[in-house]
């Protein structure tokens, strides 16, 4: 069914009528995201710059839904921001306060601070504070060699000093984003991972130096150095799976036209487009995207709107067509009479279902982050029962009360169970990355492999994009190599595909005269005295085929060249290998109905639709989530944003436009589809190892800490304790590879 019989208009109307622009079914998408939004107040957005896990996420959405006038919080762990629906009356300056009460360092959202140049400097920041703790680590443990092999007294005690001239300065400049983020914690009256961390790297270093000024025979500057880089390990890994991620809605306002030529008294007049009105006539020259959302009041001419629809031609745009912000005018100049401009337009509404999409998603929390709720005040709980029983124990001694309790905040330490998660995602990362796939989202692979159902786009996704002739060996060759020269003229995207096949060939363009384009409807000539064409079947005098085509007029009798699209490499194998892992799969497409129903055949999808447009793709999405499916979205258009932002997980080509990569949580780097199958695979094994991972460190956990507790277990054999049972997550990890 053609996108124009789906609302009810004459065929003959599409191309003019509302069927043709996307904002027609945008708009309603809008309007009801309005609705839910309730009654009219402001959004507010608010970066959070010292947000880094669930608990955060949980704190502050519940706190700032506490204060009057505030609807609803959400928080976007990946952009480092929230998002608050309030009354008109609550300020952006009123959260902030309320933000710093619980602890949060908040700003109104400032493009510089949330900017590339930002996350790269916090990035460098950590990955520096590593490289000291990691270099401190390995000379502190080179010191305690020494000690270990039976180092006695004013020997002993030199190293001691050595290691705490190393150790100290190491913790308190490595150890920052521990201290700060546990200072305003507490400050705030809370308890989050930060805190015990903080506790254990202090202890460890306090206990060590009381140790070394009374010549003891035990010191653990290596324990801290050690605490301190593996978590901080860990850390970065966490960073560097969030700041690859960038908004796809800001992605899809950075395509809107800033300026527009205003027709004013016949006078072609440049203004920000702020400055239009419903009614203005503007101009749109060939090569230039549209500014706003309207109807051609003059001139004829060819849209490119695979950006908003999927389609892969042109279609033809003349008096009465209606056209949408962010389509290229490519073969004529157009005057445009405007209809809806700016924030109005179906290009921004279009990112405002995308900026809806990606708060959703972000109520998904990884294990770790789940884990964490609950882990932090067991920790303490567990060391100051151990100090205040051993005090008992030990009738006030409180230098062995406070080793034990130090060995158990120690032990407990969240270090396995922070590289639990980033481990294994590194190492599936890697081996991905070797087939042709860059892993953008810290939680893509665990909701990889949940998925059931697979949605693909058409153009530029299963297919290149690419037109080839199917049917050139069928044509006289008189008539190819008509074909030829009329092709070689134009810069239609069928007629270039012609012309470089029938080079392909060796065919020697005939001799024709007077070429000229005429825009929307293709390009014509003068051959032996009669008028020859190459161009739509109405335009010729030919009879439509199903299928996408060009028609040649010979003067005398026309013909069809048809095309079809090249599939991408891979694109069978991923869906044959799909289908055999038990999910269903579904083909989507802006596309004709004749072209989808033939590479849907081509690749046995059973289940496929037509003439999508954005909203409807979002919406389909949707709507198999409210089945209970857990969809993976693979597209590359930015028809496809708001569907690939949508889906529970989400995948993209590298050829696909920036608005879509950003969206997505996976990137195809080559052309090969194949690596997508594998994808799905390799995720369900990361997942495994993930949990597993969980076990390791509840094993440990159910070991190690009883032996603590009892005194069995020194602050060193507690950090070589808590070392070896990160190695473990390490090397389980590495078992994905």
């Amino acid at each position: 069914m053609s996108l124009a019989e789906r609302i009810d208009l004459p065929s003959s109307e599409a191309p003019g009528g509302a069927s043709a622009c996307p904002a027609c079914l945008a708009a309603p998408s809008a309007e009801r995201l309005a609705a839910m939004a309730g009654p009219a107040g402001g959004r507010l957005v608010l970066s959070l710059p010292t947000a880094h896990c669930a608990a955060c996420m949980t704190t502050v959405e519940g706190g700032l839904e506490k204060l009057a006038g505030v609807r609803s919080a959400r928080v976007n762990l990946t952009l480092r921001r929230v998002s608050v629906d309030a009354e008109p009356e609550v300020t952006a300056a009123q959260l902030v306060e309320a933000l710093s009460r619980l602890g949060y360092e908040a700003h109104e959202l400032d493009a510089g601070m949330l900017s590339a140049t930002e996350t790269d400097r916090q990035g460098r920041d950590l990955l520096m504070r590593l490289g000291v703790a990691g270099f401190s680590m390995m000379n502190v443990m080179l010191l305690s060699v020494a000690v270990w092999s039976g180092a006695e007294a004013a020997t002993r005690d030199l190293f001691h000093w050595i290691s705490a001239a190393i150790a100290l300065p190491t913790v308190v400049f490595a150890g920052q984003p521990f201290f700060r983020n546990a200072w305003t914690a507490l400050r705030a009256g809370r308890l989050g991972m930060d805190v015990p961390i903080s506790l254990a790297i202090i202890l460890a270093s306090s206990i060590s130096l009381f140790e070394t000024f009374h010549s003891g025979h035990h010191a653990y500057f290596d324990a801290a150095v050690m605490l301190t880089f593996f978590l901080l390990a860990g850390r970065y890994l966490d960073h560097r799976t969030r700041a690859v991620a960038r908004s796809a809605a800001e992605e899809l306002a950075a395509l809107e036209v800033p300026r527009a030529m205003l027709l004013r008294d016949g006078e072609e007049v440049t203004v920000p487009i702020a400055e239009l009105a419903a009614g203005d006539l503007v101009r749109v020259r060939p090569g230039g995207r549209m500014p706003v959302d309207g109807v051609v009041a003059e001139g004829f001419s060819e849209l490119d709107r695979s950006l908003l629809t999927g389609e892969s031609l042109p279609v033809p745009a003349g008096p009465e067509t209606v056209v949408s912000a962010g389509e290229v005018n490519l073969t004529g100049p157009l005057t445009v009479r405007v209809t809806a401009a700016g924030r109005d337009s179906s290009l921004h509404r279009m990112a405002d279902l995308v900026a809806v999409a990606e708060s959703a998603k972000t109520r998904y929390t990884s294990l770790a982050e789940r884990a964490s709720r609950l882990y932090s005040p067991l920790v303490h709980i567990l060391s100051f029962t151990a100090f205040g029983v051993w005090m008992w124990i030990t009738k006030g001694d409180v230098r062995t009360s406070i080793n034990i309790s130090a060995a158990v905040l120690i032990i407990t330490c969240p270090c396995a169970l922070g590289l639990a998660v980033p481990a294994v995602v590194t190492a599936a990362s890697g081996r991905l990355f070797r087939k042709g796939l860059l892993i953008k989202d810290g939680t893509a692979l665990e909701r990889l492999a949940e998925v059931d159902t697979v949605v693909f786009d058409k153009t530029g996704t299963l297919t290149l994009g690419t037109p080839e002739p199917t049917n050139l060996a069928t044509l006289p060759p008189a008539d190819l190599t008509l074909a030829a020269a009329l092709a070689a003229s134009s810069a239609h995207p069928l007629a270039m595909a012609l012309a470089l096949a029938a080079r392909g060939q060796g065919v020697q363009p005939a001799a024709v005269t007077d070429l000229r384009e005429v825009p929307g409807f293709g390009i014509e000539g003068r051959l032996e005295g009669r008028t020859v064409r190459l161009g739509r079947a109405e335009w010729v005098g030919a009879a439509p085929e199903p299928v996408t085509a060009t028609y040649l007029s010979t003067g005398a009798a026309t013909r069809a060249i048809t095309f079809s699209d090249r599939l991408r490499p891979g694109a069978e194998e991923a869906v044959r290998a799909l289908a055999g892992q038990g999910k269903r799969i579904l083909l989507l497409s802006g596309d004709t109905e004749g072209a989808v129903a033939e590479l849907a055949g081509r690749l046995g999808i059973g289940e496929w639709r037509s003439g999508q447009l954005p909203a409807e793709k979002a919406q389909r999405v949707a709507d198999l989530t409210a089945e209970g499916r857990r969809v993976l979205m693979v597209g590359d258009g930015l028809n496809d944003t708001a569907a690939l932002a949508a889906a529970h997980v989400s995948i993209s080509p590298a050829s696909a436009l920036d608005a879509a990569r950003v969206a997505s949580d996976i990137v195809l780097l080559g052309k090969d589809m194949a690596p997508i199958a594998d994808a799905a695979r390799i995720s369900v094994k990361a997942t495994k190892r993930i949990r597993e991972n969980f076990a390791i460190s509840a094993a440990y956990n159910v070991v190690a800490v009883p032996l603590a507790l009892v005194g069995l277990a020194t602050p060193l054999a507690a950090a070589l304790a808590m070392s070896l049972s990160s190695i473990s997550v390490s090397l389980n990890a590495l078992r994905v590879k």
